[in-house]
C-alpha cells in the first residue's frame, strides 16, 4: 500500500515511518509537512500541493488547521484517507463530513483499537446503570493542545448515545450540587503521559472504573495503518474504529 503521509515531522509522523518499517505490505511514497523541507530523494515537501506521487492512501497526522487544504487534496486527487487529528472545529468537521460523500473517509478521535472496545464498554454499562453518576478523567503529555482529549469527549458521546439528556460539565469549577444528567470530565497534563483514560460509573453502593493506558505512541500509528486497509475497501463515506472493531 502506497501511503502519503502529511504531518512527517511530527511525533506521531514519525512513529507512522517506524510503523511502516516494520509492517509488511506499506510503504511511504510521499510525504509532506508545513515545516518540512523537499527532498527528491525522500520525496518529502513543504505541503501538500506539491505532492505528485501517486498513492493509495493519505494517513494525516498534522493538525487541525490544514483540514480544508487535506480534504481539498483528497477530494481532487480521488485518495481515501485516515483523518488521526484531533480539536476540530464544528466547521472543520462539517469539511470532513462533506469530502466523506466523495471518498472513504476515516476519522477518529484516537487510533488505539483499546480505546473503540473501552468506548463500547462505557455504553453498555452507562446503559445498565441508568441513574449512576459517571465522571471521565484523562491524562496526558504536557505539551498536549487540546483540552479535553478528543478521546475524552469520545466517550462522552458514547454515553450521550444511551442518556440523550446528558450534559457534560468539563472541568468543574464552580461550587454547587452536582446535576444527575451531567457527565464530568476532566483533563491532567503531566510530563511525558502518553494518554490514559478513566471513566467511573459509581451508583452510590458500587462503582464500575474502566480504564485504558496506552503505553507507547506505536499503538496509534499502528492503528492508523489498521484503518489505512480497512478504507481501501470501503465506498465513499464516513468510518470510525467502531466500524474497524465492528461494534455498535
Amino acid at each position: 500500500m502506497r501511503i502519503i503521509l502529511n504531518g512527517y515531522t511530527g511525533r506521531m509522523g514519525k512513529m507512522v515511518q517506524e510503523a511502516v518499517e516494520r509492517t509488511d505490505g506499506f510503504e511511504i511514497v510521499s510525504s509532506a509537512a508545513v515545516n518540512g523541507t523537499e527532498n527528491d530523494v525522500l520525496h518529502t515537501h513543504e505541503s501538500l500541493d506539491n505532492v505528485s506521487e501517486e498513492a493509495d492512501v493519505v494517513i494525516d497526522f498534522s493538525n487541525h488547521l490544514g483540514t480544508k487544504d487535506l480534504m481539498d487534496f483528497c477530494v481532487k486527487h480521488e485518495l481515501p484517507v485516515v483523518v488521526c487529528t484531533t480539536g476540530q472545529s464544528e466547521e472543520e468537521k462539517t469539511m470532513i463530513a462533506e469530502a466523506s460523500a466523495s471518498i472513504p473517509v476515516f476519522f477518529s478521535a484516537n487510533m488505539s483499537l483499546g480505546i473503540a472496545v473501552l468506548s463500547d464498554l462505557v455504553k453498555r454499562a452507562a446503559a445498565l446503570f441508568p441513574n449512576a453518576d459517571i465522571e471521565i478523567v484523562e491524562m496526558h503529555h504536557n505539551q498536549k493542545l487540546d483540552v479535553p482529549s478528543g478521546t475524552a469527549l469520545m466517550l462522552a458521546e458514547s454515553i450521550k448515545e444511551v442518556r440523550s439528556d446528558a450534559v457534560y460539565n468539563i472541568g468543574r469549577h464552580e461550587n454547587g450540587k452536582r446535576d444527575a444528567k451531567e457527565i464530568g470530565i476532566h483533563s491532567l497534563r503531566m510530563g511525558n503521559e502518553v494518554g490514559t483514560h478513566t471513566v467511573y460509573i459509581r451508583t452510590g453502593s458500587e462503582c464500575l472504573t474502566l480504564t485504558h493506558e496506552a503505553e507507547s505512541r506505536a499503538v496509534f500509528a499502528d492503528g492508523a495503518l489498521k484503518a489505512a486497509g480497512y478504507l481501501l475497501q470501503q465506498k465513499p463515506g464516513l468510518y470510525t474504529m467502531k466500524d474497524l472493531v465492528g461494534v455498535e
